[in-house]
């Protein structure tokens, strides 16, 4: 699993969104639906994300067996991502995900659109200035 979890995951909800809590982790998936992808192509479609970011995130979804890096010997080196058939297991649930996004957007949206009350200070608690 993802290395930082120190505690231990016992359900599997949670060990699964461990795996792509990130929101980097499940666009390189996403990207990768269409077959593989060099270091380069990856960060040009991931609008955002830095290197060592995705760097970092690569190196995740492998040691999570996600995502397979191939390394052919060549000069200058040459490493291409793809998935790996557990990686590929993931996109009809992201697709499905993606579909209930989509149908909800309006709600889902609507509350970034209102402005978020404070709730009025307590009794002993001086208004904010």
């Amino acid at each position: 699993m993802t290395a930082g979890y120190k505690t231990k995951l016992t359900c599997p909800i949670q060990r699964t969104v461990a795996l792509i809590s990130d929101k980097w982790k499940v666009l390189i998936i996403c990207t990768l639906t269409n077959g593989k992808k060099r270091f380069g192509e990856l960060q040009r479609e991931m609008e955002g994300i830095t290197p060592t970011v995705l760097t970092r995130a690569l190196r995740d979804l492998e040691a999570d067996g996600l995502i397979h890096r191939t390394v052919f010997a060549e000069v200058p080196p040459r490493v291409e991502y793809t998935l790996t058939p557990l990686g590929e297991s993931l996109l009809p649930i992201l697709r499905d995900l993606h579909e209930w996004a989509d149908r909800n957007a309006a709600q889902l949206l609507a509350r970034f659109e209102r402005p978020v009350e404070k709730p009025a200070p307590g009794p002993t608690e001086k208004p904010a200035a």
